[in-house]
């Protein structure tokens, strides 16, 4: 039932109607599946947790495995359903694209990215610092108590670029590469990382192996990302902060994004940040004038282009295939 073996078009159209869906709907406000995937890894975590790598390659398995098997499961229950449909609707329904895509806009989050990162600049306006600080302490894991205007519109603005990748164009990256079960664990590794990925004294080691397979799940989305950033902003801008900047990031992917997200605006982010009580002089991000405020709608415009590229850029290397057979 759901596409493991998918044409360009199918590509195309599932992750069209996945990002449309997404626009509109933004995430389930109850019953979110990535909600029941943290608890499920919070439970393993709590299980398994010792202070060594092979108890988080332990806990990273268990998590992950059942992510395999959920998409057979789905093919079971959908098949089950429609078998008790009339024949007419059933074939109607049975055709596997749409299906992917409700799937898929279960996997992703560009609206709600977007409507944090602008509840914090509305928050500003509304009641000032306090009111930012606590609008962007629900996206960023670093200390936003005693934040500056400027850091916060650095985090804010990190935070948009680094997760245009993580919570969006990757899953569409890695549906077009293997369908639903990469999309899935694609999904799950971020979500382990964002959970287990932090330098602290409970998961640097733990978190070691979900950190890596984060890691290397991402390099390619998000140079890829980093070029359509690049693409529709300031080009050379963009590319010049990518060469010269993204090898000073700690994050050896998001600081390509950032770097080339920033530059594709013609602005700079970075400097000092608190983390777990530790402050953190952060590399210089992007290539242009200090970012502002005003700058967050930019980045959510730029974050949005860029997913909706995707699919156009799958639709226009369909028709190219199509001419040349």
């Amino acid at each position: 039932m759901f596409i493991t073996d998918i044409s360009l078009w199918h590509c195309a159209a599932v992750t069209l109607l996945a990002l449309l869906i997404d626009r509109i709907c933004g995430e389930p406000t109850r019953y979110h599946p990535l909600v029941t995937f943290g608890r499920w890894a919070r439970f393993i975590e709590l299980l398994t947790w010792r202070n060594h790598k092979i108890s988080g390659l332990l806990a990273w398995i268990l998590v992950c495995a059942p992510l395999l098997a959920l998409v057979p499961i789905l093919n079971a229950v959908t098949s089950l359903i429609l078998s008790t449909l009339p024949q007419t609707l059933s074939s109607l329904l049975a055709s596997p694209w749409w299906i992917d895509a409700i799937i898929l806009y279960l996997i992703i989050g560009g609206r709600s990215l977007q409507q944090h990162a602008e509840a914090i600049s509305n928050a500003y306006l509304e009641s000032g610092l306090d009111g930012a600080r606590n609008k962007v302490a629900m996206i960023v894991s670093r200390d936003t108590s005693q934040m500056n205007e400027q850091q916060v519109v650095n985090a804010t603005l990190e935070s948009v670029l680094e997760n245009a990748n993580d919570a969006v164009f990757g899953a569409l990256f890695w549906y077009v590469v293997g369908g639903l079960p990469a999309a899935l664990l694609y999904r799950g590794c971020n979500t382990l990382d964002a959970m287990w990925g932090y330098k602290n004294t409970r998961f640097f080691h733990f978190g070691y192996v979900a950190a890596k397979i984060d890691d290397l799940m991402n390099y390619i989305p998000a140079r890829l990302l980093a070029c359509v950033f690049a693409l529709l902003g300031q080009t050379k801008n963009a590319f010049n902060s990518w060469a010269t900047l993204a090898s000073k990031c700690v994050s050896p992917n998001g600081g390509v994004v950032m770097n080339s997200g920033a530059g594709a605006l013609g602005i700079e982010i970075g400097g000092k940040a608190t983390y777990f009580g530790k402050e953190v002089d952060k590399a210089p991000i992007g290539i242009g004038r200090q970012a502002e405020m005003s700058d967050i709608p930019r980045a959510t415009q730029l974050a949005n282009k860029s997913y909706f590229a995707w699919p156009l850029t799958l639709c226009l290397l369909a028709l190219v295939q199509l001419l040349l057979t």
